[in-house]
């Protein structure tokens, strides 16, 4: 008899079957958006600038309006991110309408909540993915996610979980131990998920050059664990390096990041740009962004944009249309700048400021909505 687990991984292969034709059949629906539920973390990890600590959850029927409008816009895969998302009050009910709108669903947690009930409760959601995130093994004053806290947690996900399990480790950014990466890595393997590693990006989504041992244990991480059509390693292997990446970031069309207030946004990375409500973008806005040129993507670190961007790179078509922020040198560049990797050039200009989530933003959100 073919238990809950194996008829899950079946229904999930299957629908990701028709993620896939669909994406390739079309350009003008977006497959991945990225939804915030809620901003509040019940962690305070150095290098994230994704979160706080006081904003409320977005009420229910907002959330279904926006993810509604999302399969309205043809939408393939939604993933709850935050913040923390499993301190939404309600969010097995916004899984659950999610994968009843025909849905792939995925979230991201730090994984401190979970207990048995909790990931039963998610299966019965009907969850397809998640992904956690262990920066050490020894949690230190960058990171308490570590494998040390985690790994009872693990544990509770091999036994209880339907839903696909994906363990990413992190290197740089100032993460002590580098080697702990391919620990964490090696753990996820033994326990039978698949494992990625991530290169820990600045405020804007940019990053630097590995140092050679960080380099080192980055090759070793990238080969680890079990293959699948998420895993790409041409993006991440040249940032490793310090080199630039040649791509057509899709952000804004084919990725959609949804912030708390129902804004669209390119990334978690550049807030604020398109930085219009959901409940207006259309088709032909995915057809726009799909066309604009993202000055920031040469050393873009934001890997979930970049395995969306897959779907896509076979096409000749050229990006026609500029940045909206006419960046003439982003961050990224002057980093390779600083590592002598690219010549100097004294035309800098920096990407605008964040816009600040406040809590007087969110309640006026929720009462111009409602």
């Amino acid at each position: 008899m073919i238990n809950s687990k194996t008829r899950a991984a079946w229904h999930r292969k299957v629908r990701e079957l028709k993620f896939i034709a669909k994406g390739l059949a079309s350009t003008s629906h977006p497959l991945v958006a990225h939804i915030i539920p809620i901003r509040k973390c019940n962690l305070s990890c150095v290098y994230c600038n994704e979160y706080d600590n006081y904003s409320k959850p977005i009420a229910l029927d907002i959330m279904k309006q926006r993810i509604d409008h999302l399969v309205k816009l043809g939408l393939s895969a939604l993933v709850f991110s935050g913040g923390e998302p499993l301190l939404h009050p309600e969010l097995d009910e916004l899984i659950s309408h999610a994968s009843k709108s025909g849905l792939l669903v995925g979230l991201i947690t730090n994984g401190y909540l979970l207990v048995p009930e909790r990931i039963k409760r998610l299966n019965k959601a009907g969850l397809d993915y998640m992904q956690i995130s262990i920066d050490n093994i020894q949690p230190d004053e960058i990171s308490v996610k570590s494998l040390k806290v985690l790994d009872k947690k693990l544990q509770m996900l091999k036994e209880h979980a339907d839903f696909a399990v994906n363990i990413n480790s992190v290197i740089g950014g100032g993460i002590r131990n580098p080697e702990d990466a391919l620990v964490i890595g090696n753990r996820a393997v033994e326990l039978g998920f698949s494992t990625t590693v991530g290169i820990i990006h600045d405020g804007n989504g940019q990053s630097g050059k590995l140092n050679d041992i960080e380099q080192t244990i980055f090759k070793q991480l990238r080969d680890l664990g079990k293959t699948n059509y998420a895993r790409f390693n041409r993006f991440q292997d040249n940032l490793a390096e310090g080199k630039p990446n040649d791509w057509r970031c899709r952000a804004g069309s084919r990725y959609l990041y949804i912030c708390e207030d129902g804004l669209v946004h390119y990334c978690s990375q550049r807030r604020g740009y398109p930085g219009v409500s959901l409940l207006s973008y259309t088709t032909q806005d995915i057809i726009r962004e799909f066309n604009t040129k993202k000055d920031c993507a040469d050393y873009c670190t934001v890997a979930c944009v970049h395995k969306v961007a897959v779907m896509d790179n076979w096409r000749f078509d050229k990006q026609t249309l500029p940045d909206p922020e006419n960046l003439t040198l982003l961050p990224g560049r002057a980093i390779a700048e600083e590592l002598k990797l690219i010549p100097l050039n004294s035309k800098s200009k920096k990407l605008a400021q964040k816009p600040a989530v406040t809590q007087e933003a969110e309640q006026e959100e929720l009462v111009s909505v409602s």
